[in-house]
C-alpha cells in the first residue's frame, strides 16, 4: 500500500473518510471491537467536538463523514487509540490467528508497533457542496445494501441512516452541514 495523496486542508469544513482494515480483516464483525469504535467516536464527539454528519460501519471499514477544528489530528488520534484497543482486546482473548495476520501485514516502516490495524490514510475528501454531501450520505447508506447485508438502510444497526428515518441511531449526527 503507498501513502495516500489526499488530505485535510481545511480542518472545520465536513470530510468524507474510508477507514478500513489493514487487509481487509473483518474485525468489525465482533460486536466488542465495534462497541469499541463507537465508543471513540461517542468520545471525540464530545471531546474534541467532532460533528458526525453520516457514519456507516461494516465488517472491514468505517465511512463517514465529520468535521472538527483539529480534524487531522483527531482522525490520527482515534485510529491510534482505537488501534490500540483492539489489539489489547484482541490480546486478552488470545486471538492468536488474527494476531498474526495483523503482524504479518505489518507494514516495515512501522518501526513503533508490533501489530497494524489500519490502512494508512483514509482518503479524505471534503465536501463542498450540497450535491456532494447528499451523494456522499447516500453512498454511505447504501453501502450495507449493495453489499446484500441488509434491504434498506435504515436496517442497518451500525449506521446514521437509522438517525435520517426518525429511528434512535447509536452516534449523534447532524444533519446540516452548512451550520456547524
Amino acid at each position: 500500500m503507498t501513502r495516500t495523496r489526499y488530505e485535510i486542508y481545511i480542518n472545520e469544513q465536513p470530510h468524507f473518510l474510508t477507514m478500513t482494515v489493514f487487509d481487509w480483516i473483518p474485525l468489525f464483525i465482533n460486536p466488542d471491537i465495534v462497541s469499541t469504535i463507537l465508543a471513540s467516536m461517542r468520545f471525540v464527539q464530545k471531546e474534541r467536538q467532532v460533528a458526525f454528519y453520516a457514519y456507516v460501519i461494516v465488517e472491514h471499514h468505517l465511512y463517514l463523514i465529520a468535521s472538527a477544528s483539529e480534524f487531522r489530528k483527531t482522525m490520527k488520534d482515534f485510529k491510534s487509540f482505537t488501534a490500540r484497543t483492539i489489539i489489547d482486546y484482541l490480546e486478552g482473548r488470545t486471538a492468536v490467528y488474527l494476531l498474526d495476520k495483523l503482524r504479518d501485514a505489518k507494514l516495515p516502516h512501522k518501526t513503533k508497533s508490533k501489530y497494524q490495524i489500519w490502512q494508512e490514510g483514509s482518503h479524505p475528501e471534503e465536501i463542498h457542496s450540497e450535491k456532494m454531501f447528499l451523494q456522499k450520505i447516500a453512498y454511505i447508506h447504501n453501502n450495507p445494501v449493495r453489499r446484500g447485508y441488509v434491504e434498506k438502510p435504515k436496517c442497518r444497526r451500525y449506521s446514521s441512516a437509522r438517525n435520517n428515518e426518525g429511528l434512535e441511531g447509536l452516534i449523534e449526527v447532524k444533519t446540516d452541514w452548512r451550520n456547524q
